[in-house]
């Protein structure tokens, strides 16, 4: 595990650079704006990873009633929140060199800025509760609605009408329609993303647990 770790860093410069140096631009791109793809998407799908995984521990927590299933899924959804800003932030980047402007109110932006608005509301909500049963049963509710509703935002929103979008990875034949060295470079980009929020996940949820334990320590030390 310690070797994937000191990889990892390594790995995602490799990967960065051979982003920019090694597959061709598409055709059918101004300039250079198809490199974005190697961001955007792994960006894209660690965000609907994240929300995924935070829906799995929020129903091991409403069984269960483990607090480090909540905390997990708290940290989870907080990371999916940050690659989803991502996600817009290179959309928007892409949007500006294709269509002229940062934001076009395009079906597939509009439908991940209220993905991003939904998991936004769940960390309100649990600022807003100060019991920490009631937080963690109310929050996990919500993260299971919010698990209900990402696929329609995801997939089936930004299809209802005609889209600026480029088309997906996978195209309407189920094909994936790359060259080899583009191939490479993006699902370098998929796993590295994976990798990452997979570390960061980790870290975030154990220093929620120390800090967990500190307070119990610390109530009952002042008892």
């Amino acid at each position: 595990m310690k070797i994937l770790k000191l990889l990892l860093l390594p790995g995602m410069a490799a990967m960065v650079a051979a982003a920019f140096l090694w597959p061709r631009p598409a055709e059918g791109f101004l300039g250079e704006s198809s490199r974005i793809v190697f961001f955007h998407v792994p960006c894209a799908w660690t965000a609907s990873l994240a929300f995924l995984v935070a829906a799995g521990y929020s129903a091991a927590y409403l069984a269960r009633g483990n607090p480090w299933h909540d905390e997990i899924a708290a940290s989870a959804i907080r990371l999916g929140v940050l690659f989803a800003v991502l996600t817009l932030v290179t959309g928007s980047l892409f949007a500006r060199i294709m269509w002229g402007a940062y934001w076009n109110w395009d079906p597939r932006e509009s439908s991940f800025l209220l993905l991003l608005f939904l998991y936004g509301a769940y960390l309100f909500l649990r600022a807003a509760i100060d019991d920490t049963v009631r937080r963690g049963r109310i929050a996990a509710a919500y993260a299971l609605f919010a698990a209900v509703l990402m696929p329609f935002l995801v997939f089936v929103a930004p299809r209802v009408t005609a889209s600026l979008h480029p088309q997906t990875v996978i195209n309407p034949q189920g094909k994936i329609l790359m060259d080899t060295p583009t191939r490479v470079v993006f699902f370098a980009g998929l796993a590295g993303f994976t990798a990452v929020f997979l570390w960061i996940l980790s870290l975030d949820a154990r220093a929620s647990r120390l800090v967990r334990t500190a307070r119990e320590r610390a109530a009952r030390a002042s008892i």
